[in-house]
């Protein structure tokens, strides 16, 4: 676990960022099949309320309306019961087919009336259908011995007539009028309120829901800006520069709970815009003290080594003990030249110093810099494998050369004798890719992820024959980036490969003469202060020569 400040801690930590942005994109078709966002949340919500309302107010009244519908129809019942006592007379009836016929004949019988006599266990029954007294159907005299005549309503199932309810009186022992009026009405009446009831509900909730929506849409608006600024602000590149954070969420009331989220989400950007200001001063202050210091150095540094050479061309004999001091102060001095050069390159392509864009054949490059490697570490194996496709390409020719020098070698520095190295060039659509592979030990997995910081060096594992100052591949990304290209690095035991993604050269629009990639600067305009003896001395500025590189 490293903290903030530790060598490595900014490569972990963007690696653990890839993650964590690699798994949620793996997880988001799962959830973009049916995402809960808030807005649809609230509406589910309201929509759930409004249905158990609509429920609760719709049984409650076809309830009310039934019992209602039910207690006017056993008045009705009541009333044709009584006018049937009256009908019937005491005794028992000598013709009780006669006496059914008599009570439904009544003035004010509903149609369907259902009416009979049953006397010990045997019932004539009767019904009004279509204003003729009718014989009704086996099972419904049945259901009217089954009432009880305690003169309390009853319902009974008249057979194919459907509910009735019934009303039985007892005139005398053995002797049981009943009198049945049909449900059906009220059934169907309490069907259409039923169905009334749930067309409007479902209208009602349908309007709810659209309206609804308008309003939870309307009340959301804030918390969709502070999305949307959030996404802006996602989208700017903070690692690097003067960055200007000028978004903000608009705040209407801080009162409410999205003001204040909107007035702390405001507040925290202004504390972020602070610390990236500070951030980029202290770094501007850095790269003049490095620039500057670097520039400096470089003169004593040649006065260092030119005194040892001179001393080393003295006439006269010297003890063997000053001649080592001697040669250990010239390769000593060389080596701090070769940091102190490494340096003021970082810096000045850290202030963003222009470089030179012209058309460059990296086809000639990688095949003079193998050669150089060749020479330089004949107990590897090199090869060159280059495309029939032209691999030109915009850019400063010397940089690129040292991009791969670089990596050339880093491979030699870093891998036993007898590793095989392999330099490849290839056209991939509209990008030239330069590869660098070589089959030794490979990289450990912890310093893949820190491989391209300043000063980043390998373990024991990989060799360290020459001194590496660790800004060798610090100096390919910033190079290839200024390019507006890309290097990556995949490594396994057996299996390393530097991979350099340019851009190709347009056709017949390449740019010539003193065209630059990016703005011209002061120390490179006509009349600067800087002399052009100081000019020729930056890295680059003649043939790059080789140089020790960071570790892998």
């Amino acid at each position: 676990m490293t903290r903030p400040g530790d060598p490595g801690h900014a490569a972990a930590a963007r690696e653990e960022a890839a993650t964590h942005e690699t798994a949620t994109a793996t997880d988001a078709p799962r959830r973009r099949r049916f995402a809960w966002t808030l807005h649809r949340r609230l509406l589910v919500i309201l929509a759930a309320l409004l249905v158990a309302v609509s429920a609760v107010i719709g049984i409650a009244t076809v309830a009310l309306f039934h019992a209602s519908s039910v207690e006017r129809l056993d008045s009705s019942l009541r009333a044709a019961s009584s006018r049937a006592d009256d009908a019937t007379g005491p005794g028992i009836p000598g013709d009780p087919g006669r006496t059914v016929g008599a009570f439904l004949s009544v003035p004010g019988q509903p149609e369907g009336t259902l009416g009979g006599i049953v006397i010990g266990g045997e019932v004539t029954a009767g019904v009004i259908d279509e204003g003729q007294i009718q014989t009704p159907v086996p099972g419904a005299a049945r259901a009217l011995a089954d009432v009880p005549p305690d003169r309390a309503v009853h319902t009974i199932q008249a057979g194919s007539l459907g509910d009735y309810r019934a009303l039985a009186t007892e005139t005398q022992p053995g002797v049981k009028i009943v009198l049945a009026l049909p449900m059906e009405g009220v059934n169907a009446q309490t069907t259409q309120l039923a169905l009334t009831v749930a067309i409007v509900a479902i209208l009602g909730l349908m309007v709810a829901l659209v309206i609804g929506s308008a309003v939870v849409r309307r009340a959301l608006s804030p918390l969709s800006e502070v999305t949307a600024t959030a996404q802006r602000v996602s989208a700017l590149s903070l690692d690097r520069g003067d960055v200007a954070l000028a978004e903000r969420v608009p705040v209407d009331d801080d009162r409410t709970e999205v003001g204040r989220l909107g007035t702390a989400f405001n507040r925290m950007l202004g504390h972020v815009a602070s610390a990236l200001s500070a951030r980029e001063q202290s770094e501007q202050k850095v790269r003049r003290f490095v620039a500057d210091a670097s520039h400096e150095l470089r003169t004593p540094l040649a006065s260092i080594r030119g005194y040892a050479e001179l001393t080393r061309l003295h006439g006269g004999e010297l003890p063997p003990d000053v001649m080592h001091a001697i040669g250990r102060i010239e390769s000593e001095s060389v080596r701090m030249t070769e940091l102190v050069e490494d340096l003021l390159l970082l810096a000045r392509l850290d202030e963003g110093r222009e470089l030179a864009a012209r058309p460059v054949d990296l086809g000639r490059v990688v095949v003079e810099a193998v050669g150089d490697a060749q020479a330089a570490g004949p107990e590897h194996d090199w090869e060159v494998r280059l495309p029939d496709a032209a691999t030109v390409v915009t850019g400063d020719e010397p940089r690129l050369r040292q991009v791969v020098t670089n990596l050339l070698a880093n491979a030699r520095v870093h891998t036993p004798e007898g590793t095989s190295v392999v330099a490849m060039l290839e056209r991939d659509g509209d990008d030239v890719v330069l590869a660098v592979e070589d089959d030794g030990p490979g990289i450990p997995p912890d310093l893949v992820g820190s491989l391209f910081e300043r000063f980043a060096r390998g373990d024991s594992s990989r060799s360290r024959r020459a001194g590496s100052t660790g800004l060798g591949l610090a100096i390919v990304r910033a190079v290839v980036e200024a390019h507006h290209g890309e290097v990556t690095v995949t490594s396994e035991p057996g299996a390393t490969r530097f991979t350099v993604r340019l851009p190709v050269a347009p056709a017949g629009g390449a740019p010539t003469g003193d065209e630059r990639l990016g703005a011209r600067t002061e120390d490179e305009a006509p009349g600067s202060r800087r002399s052009e003896a100081d000019r020729a001395g930056e890295p680059g500025a003649a043939d790059a020569g080789e140089r020790s590189v960071a570790g892998r």
